[in-house]
């Protein structure tokens, strides 16, 4: 495995993305929401926390935003025989792999901070709250990529990513008016996600949150090692 072939990889997915304007987007789209109506319904309604909209939209970033690109990445290459000219240039499946993935995962986690400096958060606080969205988006980084790897195309990536990402993004949000749906959804990595975002205490980081979260990983790292090993990228 060879630094420089992930370092190429990674260029160029920055410049695939500016070429492409619907996946800058969608990057863009959950911090700027949150800012709009953070500045213009949040801190004018007495009843609503401030951070309201940044809790809202951070979480449903986290469970959409890493696993809809990184699928959306891997199998439009796919298409394109872009994987294949990258394999036959000596890029390994997994330099291939890391160099997107890393990608992703620093582009959301700009992301991440944007929602930190929306919701008003600083100091220690501030640091906190980045770190716990950014384990939250190498969970659904890990999702879309064991995705991306079994769809033959993007049409079958987005009939896999768009339900299972909309699980893990919507069912917390619904789950706080709903207990049903909280029993079920409490299992989830982006629903401890939700719950330690919404309360950054040193009381709140319990054992149960981080034995949840390293399950989901667990899982999810299996899922795609299962993948990796069973499906060829360039197939």
């Amino acid at each position: 495995m060879k630094f420089r072939r992930i370092e190429a990889v990674f260029m160029k997915q920055i410049k695939d993305t500016l070429k492409n304007k619907t996946a800058l987007i969608q990057f863009v789209l959950f911090p700027l929401l949150a800012f709009i109506l953070t500045e213009t319904i949040a801190k004018s309604d007495e009843f609503l926390p401030d951070n309201y909209f940044v809790l809202l939209f951070a979480i449903m970033y986290v469970g959409m935003v890493p696993a809809i690109n990184t699928a959306s990445i891997i199998t439009e290459e796919k298409e394109k025989n872009t994987l294949r000219i990258l394999m036959l240039a000596n890029v390994r499946p997994l330099e291939y792999l890391i160099g997107v993935g890393s990608y992703v995962f620093i582009v959301s986690s700009i992301g991440a901070v944007a929602f930190g400096f929306i919701g008003g958060y600083s100091g220690a606080q501030l640091g906190l709250f980045i770190i716990v969205l950014m384990v939250g988006i190498l969970g659904s980084l890990i999702l879309g990529s064991t995705i991306g790897i079994f769809a033959k195309n993007s049409m079958s990536s987005a009939g896999l990513v768009l339900p299972v990402s909309m699980i893990t993004a919507f069912l917390p949000m619904i789950a706080s008016f709903n207990e049903t749906f909280e029993s079920v959804s409490r299992f989830l990595y982006t629903q401890q996600i939700n719950y330690l975002i919404a309360d950054l205490s040193v009381a709140n980081f319990t054992f149960e949150r981080f034995i949840i979260i390293f399950v989901n990983v667990v899982i999810l790292t299996l899922l795609f090692s299962f993948a990796y090993k069973k499906k060829s990228l360039v197939e």
